[in-house]
């Protein structure tokens, strides 16, 4: 038998098997990143050796991937950074004091229409951060601020499918000539809306009553020495990263990085007389949850193995040979991008269909950004947004399935169906 195809199906097994322990890790009793790690080494294992090429193309084929993982774990490890050191600053409570409501229904439209329009100018993955670490401290009894998580995956999915800079999968389109960013906002900013729309009605007619109160310690109420200072160079170090982006067509690691590296200076300046260790960047990094960032490597990894091994391609050409709809097409590349990683599937959906078929701004690109952008909501593994909560909050998928699958389906479906309305 050919090698290559031992490799894909054995590849594709790893992949089937290490997905489904994911998904039920409680019955298994085996934590979610080990099992990450894992699948992704053996799949990457498999590949080499069943591989015909030379071992220094497949060398660079893998250091090529690496270099794409690495980078978002650069992004996520900066802006989780970033975000503890305000909280060790207490500076969220600058927000927190301002969110007088206790009301259910109240806060739920409160952090969905915040996380949509800030996904917007941020991007999806940061605006998911940001949002996770201000509900703990809004909301402090995890099971009750659960399904607010799924909320603000869903608004961010949605919110960064209608501006070029808030998914990576519209920053490709963007970038390599797809879309505009004038007319992929006019497109998709209303279907967008409806995406979001059907899920927080859903929502409001399962919450009633209100969230307790926060019972706080006295060292919880009072801020700590700069914190108003943290916060803003903070937020605005936040803000800066697609502007620095645009100006300078770095990737977004770059920017988060040198908003932390800023922030770090100011910081061990700032305490430097009174030497407040706790407030300082080195030892807010002993707070970040490591098993999350490797579990972000690992599966990250593993789909980056599906996309060497030519499976995310295959599917994609299926897609192609078997469904002559446009609007199909782009809806199964929705349900697809809720399993895997979407931005191989953008990748491959970019190769398969070159401008001259598909010119720039045509329908079909709107429908692509939009199904990519959104689908991932229905699972959360399906989105950088939702592996973000799944690490931050330790949600299970089955949770996750529990409590927005459903209406991230709805959502994705009615705001596909007002596109093909419009347009």
């Amino acid at each position: 038998m050919d090698p290559n195809i031992i490799s894909y199906f054995m590849i594709l097994i790893l992949f089937v098997i290490g997905y489904s322990i994911i998904i039920f890790e409680h019955s298994f009793k085996m934590n979610k990143a080990g099992v990450a790690i894992l699948t992704a080494i053996l799949c990457w294992t498999v590949y080499f050796i069943y591989s015909s090429q030379p071992l220094s193309k497949d060398i660079e084929i893998l250091n090529h991937h690496v270099a794409d993982v690495a980078q978002i774990l650069f992004f996520i490890m900066g802006a989780m950074a970033l975000v503890e050191l305000i909280d060790s600053h207490r500076g969220f409570k600058i927000i927190t004091d301002l969110v007088q409501t206790r009301n259910k229904q109240s806060m739920l439209w409160l952090i969905g229409v915040a996380s949509f329009f800030l996904s917007a100018v941020l991007d999806n993955l940061t605006t998911t951060i940001l949002m996770i670490s201000l509900l703990r401290k809004l909301i402090p009894d995890r099971n009750d601020r659960v399904l607010l998580g799924c909320v603000v995956v869903i608004a961010c999915n949605a919110g960064g499918a209608w501006s070029p800079m808030g998914d990576v999968t519209t920053t490709m389109l963007w970038i390599n000539g797809q879309i505009t960013a004038g007319s992929i906002i006019k497109a998709l900013l209303l279907p967008s809306i409806v995406a979001l729309l059907i899920p927080l009605t859903i929502y409001s007619f399962i919450l009633k009553g209100k969230y307790k109160t926060a019972h706080l310690s006295a060292a919880e109420m009072k801020t700590e020495p700069g914190a108003g200072i943290v916060f803003t160079l903070g937020v605005l170090g936040l803000l800066f990263v697609p502007i620095f982006k645009g100006l300078t067509g770095m990737p977004p690691f770059m920017g988060i990085l040198l908003s932390l590296a800023v922030l770090w200076v100011v910081t061990d300046l700032m305490h430097l007389k009174e030497r407040r260790e706790h407030l300082t960047l080195a030892h807010v990094l002993t707070r970040i949850d490591m098993s999350a960032v490797l579990f972000f490597l690992g599966i990250l990894l593993t789909i980056h193995a599906l996309e060497a091994a030519s499976i995310l391609k295959d599917v994609a050409n299926w897609l192609n040979t078997t469904v002559s709809s446009v609007p199909l097409i782009a809806t199964f590349i929705g349900f697809f991008s809720a399993i895997l990683d979407n931005v191989p599937l953008v990748a491959a959906t970019m190769g398969m269909y070159p401008l001259s078929t598909y010119p720039t701004d045509h329908s079909f690109w709107h429908m692509i950004a939009y199904a990519a952008g959104t689908g991932g909501s229905m699972l959360i593994i399906g989105s950088a947004p939702g592996v973000a909560f799944m690490g931050m909050e330790k949600i299970d998928f089955i949770t996750y399935i529990k409590k927005a699958a459903l209406p991230a389906l709805l959502g994705f479906l009615g705001g596909m169906g007002v596109y093909l309305l419009i347009f």
